[in-house]
């Protein structure tokens, strides 16, 4: 990215800073998140306008991406009086820009692991001694999310009904816990409260509730603080917090190898290991290296906490470097270094190295098993030493392990996706310019399934005679089967139509070519002849869904075309036509049904939606260009699951 612009055309909040954190530009997601007009957030220093507990780790973030060329990451907490408080996982990382250096900080997409956003406040609920859960109105539910052991004796089910603690509260105190409850504020004050033990003694309690929205426009949830108020017997706490540890981190250890099973890209596995490590295995920081198989280089990231210096020795480091990261990626062999002095042991051709001061203890696991294609490692640094166990060392060996298979994985539908993307590409035809006397614009989006890759397309050619010939169809399948057959399709009607340009004699025609191929596969299509000057319309369809026809007034219709059933099936059809007249100003929308069809969409419906949604477009003036965008965002937006197209034709 080069320019200013671009970042402020992200839909989740983005900002450029200066070096020394000073706002240059934001964009509105940005300037809501901190909850301020934007006008008043530029020249102020980004981590001035945080909560001032949260200062401490944006300039931590800020340094880290003011300093090195690798990306950072943290968990930042925005909070405004009147709103519930935004927890999002924000990145950080240099920008070249030709006026000066700058460092872009933006949201990152966490709805894939909404509890790598919760680690922050299970941390410090933990440090502060205080309890922490979740509470869901819906279900009148709460569950416990961490905290101080001595407290977790207090609930010792994960999840419990509110009826069952309201019983167990004391009389008296009752209904001012059902007022806690019932508040809708953002935050609560402590609420006084005695609850009942499992030996039958009044405990007595402090209560809070805060408001908390996971990831910018992410969902609302209620969580609750506990404050115990009494001081329990040495012995009995430390073998609470003994228990307590041991639950969490098997809590902690399901929850990482989830994320790690569940993540779709590199950055969602690169975001679950830099929030996840450095707390599971009780580090000061975390550090990510993937090996660049073109280049045969290191690429480095952090959870920011580490030494500058560090990520930059370890970003672009080759792997024949005689290091310890490097050997356990090499050899695939862990490394576990409980101290400085163990290292320089084991490794002296490190001790030049001036960033060994930013840690005391180094724990290195590679991404794959010895004998297989190294892939990176992770490490876990301390700021102590560190022995690490039998048991913790198998623990980070699996766990790196099976990052190492989801990141095989997610590369290699990566690389299918690609090449899916480029034969897509390929084959989708560039639309004529300069048509006298009209506009047209196409729109393509592949299917979530399969190989990104459909039957869908469109095609729009100028004939003999001056005038254009348009269609749009649907071949059956989503894959590269399915990509070939719509390109023969769309070959022969180009073919045919340049001898023969009646819409309904290249129908017929096409269909009894791909009934003599014996093709496994059929498919639907809608073909115009238009007149460019007097707004003539020849029209047919194989089988395929209504157009609609928009007008300048926000009027729309559905325009049914005669024709005959889908192509490639039954011989011996002689398909029919239409000749209307397109009057200027209006516009036709020809589309396939993944537009108008969807999960919980009939098509009655979706036609009836996207009619709307054009004439609206055309009633405000916009272009065919910003009216195929319209119809097809709204598409998206529904979730459909099939590959859709979209082309407009205006007349101008």
């Amino acid at each position: 990215m080069d320019t200013w612009d671009e970042f402020l055309q992200w839909a989740t909040p983005s900002a450029l800073l200066a070096l020394d954190g000073t706002i240059r530009s934001l964009n509105a997601p940005m300037a809501a998140t901190l909850g301020r007009p934007a006008a008043q957030c530029l020249g102020h220093r980004f981590p001035s306008l945080l909560p001032e507990g949260q200062r401490a780790s944006a300039e931590s973030l800020l340094t880290h991406g003011a300093t090195t060329k690798t990306v950072a990451m943290r968990v930042l907490e925005f909070s405004a009086p009147d709103r519930a408080t935004v927890v999002s996982l924000i990145e950080a990382r240099p920008v070249n820009d030709p006026r000066e250096r700058l460092v872009w900080v933006h949201s990152v997409d966490a709805r894939n692991d909404p509890g790598g956003l919760l680690i922050p406040f299970r941390l410090a609920a933990a440090a502060a001694d205080l309890g922490l859960w979740t509470y869901s109105p819906l279900e009148h539910q709460l569950k416990w999310l961490g905290g101080a052991p001595a407290l977790a004796l207090l609930f010792p089910q994960a999840s419990v009904s509110l009826s069952r603690v309201v019983r167990r509260v004391h009389p008296h105190d009752r209904e001012a816990l059902r007022g806690l409850m019932r508040s809708t504020a953002a935050q609560t004050p402590w609420v006084s409260l005695r609850c009942r033990t499992e030996n039958a003694r009044w405990h007595p309690l402090a209560c809070q509730l805060r408001r908390v929205q996971l990831g910018y426009g992410g969902p609302e949830q209620v969580f609750g603080v506990i404050r115990d108020d009494t001081r329990l017997e040495a012995g009995r706490r430390k073998e609470q917090a003994k228990l307590w540890a041991e639950r969490q981190r098997a809590d902690g250890i399901a929850d990482f190898s989830a994320a790690l099973i569940t993540a779709a890209t590199e950055q969602e596995l690169q975001q679950v290991v830099l929030t996840r490590a450095a707390a599971t295995f009780g580090g000061t920081g975390a550090v990510l290296t993937l090996l660049d198989d073109k280049a045969g280089l290191l690429h480095a990231s952090s959870d920011a906490s580490g030494d500058a210096r560090q990520m930059d020795a370890m970003e672009g480091l080759s792997l024949d470097e005689p290091q310890a990261l490097t050997y356990a990626i090499r050899t695939g062999t862990p490394q576990f270094i409980s101290g400085h002095e163990e290292l320089i042991r084991r490794w002296p051709q490190t001790a030049g190295v001036p960033w060994l001061g930013s840690f005391t203890a180094i724990s290195i696991a590679p991404l794959s098993p010895v004998g297989d294609q190294p892939l990176g490692a992770w490490a876990v640094t301390y700021d102590s030493e560190h022995h690490a166990s039998p048991d913790e060392r198998a623990l980070m060996s699996t766990l790196a392990d099976l990052a190492g298979q989801a990141l095989r994985r997610i590369r290699l539908q990566q690389a299918r996706v690609e090449l899916a993307a480029a034969l897509q590409q390929s084959m989708l035809p560039a639309l004529p310019e300069h048509l006298p006397g009209l506009e047209v614009a196409a729109r393509y989006r592949p299917s979530r399934d399969g190989l990104d890759i459909g039957g869908d397309w469109y095609d729009a050619f100028v004939m003999p005679d001056g005038a254009v010939a348009l269609e749009i169809g649907d071949s059956q399948g989503h894959d590269v089967d399915a990509a070939a057959f719509m390109g023969q399709v769309r070959t022969s009607i180009r073919a045919i139509a340049s001898h023969d340009p009646e819409p309904a004699t290249v129908l017929t025609r096409v269909n009894e070519l791909l009934v003599a191929m014996d093709a496994a596969r059929f498919a639907s299509c809608t073909m115009l002849h238009i007149g460019p000057c007097e707004g003539q319309v020849i029209g047919a369809s194989a089988g395929h869904v209504p157009m609609l026809c928009a007008h300048e007034d926000g009027s729309n219709s559905i325009r049914e075309l005669p024709g005959g059933p889908v192509l490639g099936v039954l011989s011996g059809t002689d398909y029919l036509e239409e000749t209307f007249t397109l009057e200027r100003g209006a516009a036709l929308v020809m589309v396939t049904d993944g537009v108008v069809e969807g999960p919980g969409l009939t098509l009655d419906a979706g036609l009836k939606r996207a009619g709307a949604l054009a004439a609206l477009a055309l009633r405000d003036g916009l272009n065919a260009e910003a009216i195929a965008d319209r119809v097809l965002d709204a598409a998206v937006a529904v979730d459909h699951l099939d590959d859709v197209a979209v082309v407009v034709i205006r007349r101008i």
